[in-house]
């Protein structure tokens, strides 16, 4: 039995395909209007060259500024898995670079989400692999361990459990339980058609802005 602090996990089942290409399609802001706009970062941004990231988390918690559970964890992912990494939010120290980028595209992990800081940022940049981390360093990490793989993190405020779906773009991260995943997408799907007939009706001029009067009414009571 692994205790605290050495706990690995096997990885949770994987979101259907045709939900995580689904979610492809839908902004990361629509996902969060229809959770109340109550769960979600924005703390860390996309070093890549842009594009979104949807999959499956496999989450890892490791020690601020190391990283030899991140390289045990790529043996818990599969294709189309986002690796989800707690790294504290220390950006003293890098946690990956360039290679382990390169290693995570090749076994076709969907992306990479660190609390953490990066290095290598301009040829992260150039390989059109999402990832998304707090900050960058020269400083790269140490690889003594403890670490966690596939137990809860703090991804920023926002805890992720193993399994859940990562919606990741230029607006920040949300995740979400796979249960909640059709709710969600049924929801942002008529909102983006809301939103399209509002700017159909700003580009007639016909926008009807009467909700204003009605909300200052209401917040005068």
């Amino acid at each position: 039995m692994e205790h605290i602090g050495a706990r690995k996990y096997p990885s949770a089942a994987q979101a259907a395909p045709a939900i995580i290409e689904q979610l492809r399609k839908i902004p990361s802001a629509l996902i969060s209007d229809n959770m109340r706009r109550i769960a979600g970062t924005s703390n860390l941004r996309p070093m890549h060259r842009g594009g979104p990231l949807v999959g499956t988390a496999v989450t890892v918690r490791v020690r601020r500024g190391d990283n030899l559970a991140i390289h045990r964890a790529f043996d818990f992912c599969r294709p189309g898995d986002v690796m989800v990494i707690d790294g504290g939010g220390d950006t003293t120290q890098a946690l990956l670079g360039e290679i382990m980028s390169t290693y995570a595209k090749t076994i076709g992990i969907a992306g990479l989400v660190i609390d953490g800081a990066i290095r290598d940022v301009a040829a992260i940049r150039e390989m059109d692999f999402p990832v998304f981390a707090r900050g960058a360093t020269h400083k790269g990490p140490y690889k003594c361990g403890p670490g966690e793989i596939n137990v809860p993190v703090n991804i920023d405020g926002l805890v992720i459990h193993p399994g859940e779906i990562i919606v990741a773009d230029d607006d920040g991260i949300v995740a979400f339980p796979q249960s909640e995943a059709e709710y969600l997408i049924e929801k942002a799907l008529q909102q983006i058609q809301r939103e399209a007939d509002t700017m159909q009706a700003i580009r007639e001029g016909r926008y009807d802005r009467s909700w204003i009067d009605a909300l200052e009414a209401n917040s005068a009571g």
